[in-house]
């Protein structure tokens, strides 16, 4: 099975956000970025699904501070291939024009199934996963917990809320958003990362050019105000209550 891996690079959210001087994009100047945690499932998918029913993983990222780490950290992990995309990446992109950049390239490479991550922290747009299969006319199924392989087909396993999960047979090729993969992402140590910087090679494809269209538009950003609302309100069970119906009252609710 050819397996192709979307990931997309999304800001560390333990780091302090700022907004740039436009207003209408974060300061990317100084932001750490990371694997969106999703993407990290969805290769630890396609990993397993090549040691147990065999494969080929291909990952594909835009190019980016951060992402040759993660392509070799990908290779330890047992993937065979690493792409990266090169264009103009000094502004932002949209998850559209970011679709449309990797569907180039899967149309290409043909794979049967491709793999990327649920969501992301700042998708605004929709996800990566439904907009590439739109643009390619494949299936899509999302929120997934599980793949195995068949013959020309593979079985997913779909969470719902609820606790409940589907069982569904899939034709290839297909593309799937992955939530959690049958096991932890697992760990890589620093030194076989660095042991695949020097065997394992990234490809370098070139985008003319990104198409924004069909996104969201900013036309401005806000950090949340800070502010003391908060009430406590004391006193025995009835005087909260008394309390809490008067609120209420002032409010118009009641």
């Amino acid at each position: 099975m050819n397996i192709m891996v979307v990931i997309k690079m999304v800001p560390d959210l333990v780091e302090e956000l700022s907004i740039d001087a436009s207003g209408i994009s974060l300061d990317m100047s100084w932001l750490r970025m990371i694997i969106n945690e999703f993407d990290d499932h969805a290769l630890e998918q396609a990993i397993l699904l090549k040691e147990h029913f065999g494969g080929q993983v291909t990952v594909m990222a835009l190019e980016g501070e951060g992402v040759d780490d993660i392509l070799f950290t990908a290779s330890a992990k047992g993937a065979d291939r690493l792409i990266r995309l090169n264009g103009n990446s000094d502004n932002a992109k949209n998850n559209h024009a970011l679709a449309r950049a990797f569907t180039s390239i899967v149309k290409e490479l043909n794979p049967d199934l491709i793999l990327t991550g649920v969501q992301a922290n700042n998708d605004l747009d929709g996800s990566l996963g439904p907009l590439i299969s739109g643009y390619l006319g494949l299936p899509y199924i999302g929120y997934v917990s599980g793949v195995s392989s068949r013959e020309q087909m593979v079985l997913v396993r779909k969470e719902y809320p609820g606790g409940l999960i589907a069982e569904m047979d899939m034709k290839l090729p297909a593309v799937l958003g992955v939530q959690a993969a049958e096991q932890p992402p697992r760990y890589i140590a620093v030194s076989k990362v660095r042991q695949a910087m020097k065997t394992a090679s990234i490809e370098d494809r070139s985008i003319a050019g990104f198409d924004q269209s069909g996104g969201v538009s900013v036309t401005r950003m806000y950090q949340p105000e800070t502010a003391g609302r908060a009430t406590m309100i004391e006193g025995s069970e009835s005087e909260i209550a008394t309390q809490l119906v008067q609120i209420f009252k002032e409010l118009s609710v009641l």
